[in-house]
């Protein structure tokens, strides 16, 4: 059997590469104008590489009884890695996938497919547009993990961006949110201040490091009208080979201290990471 070669493509937004791992046969690195996008191994969809997408997952995995079937709606696609895994892990899940860039999406669906009846569609389309349209009370979990390039697009991160994911959402669903950001926190704590206008509980995951303001990282926000197990949660994060703290509570409200929610007209993009702040390896 021939071995796997790097595929490189033009797409909507960018350069996308996809490139093999040497060390596991069918996994492949998702990059965008060489900013690491997507990790995916299709024998083995529940390996998450990325932290945050570990930490994601772990909130997919207390968010209802282990293997219940969920309706998810996804913003970004990337190689689908969050897809799969809760194809895995919640078979029966029906799952739509929005991802803005036409060029991309064909690219996975060409290289990396994802099998026939995981019940994962994927749809061309602006995240936000796309939310605002979407029927009320339709999914149990809004997942947003979008970036151009690097950054989170300025359109969402408003609070009408978090009341369309509210509305979407079923009364006991659940938003989880990839972002990043670093010292002094200035558009975590807007998006924080964000979902607390819309959401009774939140909670966010990080490691200690970014939370005391020590480097650029991933923060995960999670948001919801009903608790979610924070004590599973708590022990998931902190099993990883990179331990992370959850806040929530008093703690939290702290941390966002002042922040304001965050008017259409006043939003801008997520900050921009400093040099090799995801780089690869």
């Amino acid at each position: 059997m021939s071995e796997p070669v790097p595929v490189s493509r033009a797409v909507d937004h960018g350069t996308a590469k996809l490139m093999p791992d040497i060390d596991r046969e069918r996994a492949w690195l998702l990059t965008v104008d060489e900013a690491p996008q997507s990790y995916v191994d299709l024998d083995e969809p529940t390996h998450l590489e990325f932290e945050y997408t570990r930490r994601l997952g772990h909130v997919l995995d207390v968010v209802a009884e282990p293997g219940l079937a969920l309706d998810v709606l996804h913003l970004g696609g990337g190689a689908l890695t969050l897809p799969r895994y809760v194809a895995a892990t919640r078979p029966g899940s029906r799952q739509d996938v929005v991802e803005a860039d036409r060029g991309l999406t064909e690219l996975i669906a060409q290289v990396l497919p994802v099998p026939d009846g995981t019940g994962i569609t994927l749809h061309t389309a602006d995240a936000r547009a796309w939310t605002e349209r979407a029927p009320a009370g339709s999914a149990d979990v809004l997942l947003a993990d979008v970036f151009g390039g690097s950054r989170v697009p300025a359109h969402l991160t408003t609070l009408a961006y978090a009341r369309a994911a509210e509305r979407v959402l079923r009364p006991s669903g659940v938003y989880l949110a990839n972002l990043a950001d670093a010292a002094p926190f200035a558009f975590l704590r807007s998006q924080l201040a964000n979902f607390a206008a819309v959401f009774e509980e939140l909670a966010l995951i990080a490691e200690p490091g970014v939370l005391r303001g020590r480097r650029f990282g991933n923060a995960v926000l999670v948001a919801s009208h009903r608790p979610v197990d924070l004590a599973a949660l708590t022990r998931l994060a902190a099993s990883d080979a990179f331990p992370a703290r959850v806040e929530h509570g008093a703690a939290l409200g702290e941390f966002i201290g002042g922040a304001r929610p965050v008017r259409d007209e006043d939003a801008v993009p997520s900050p921009v990471p400093p040099d090799g702040a995801f780089g690869i390896g």
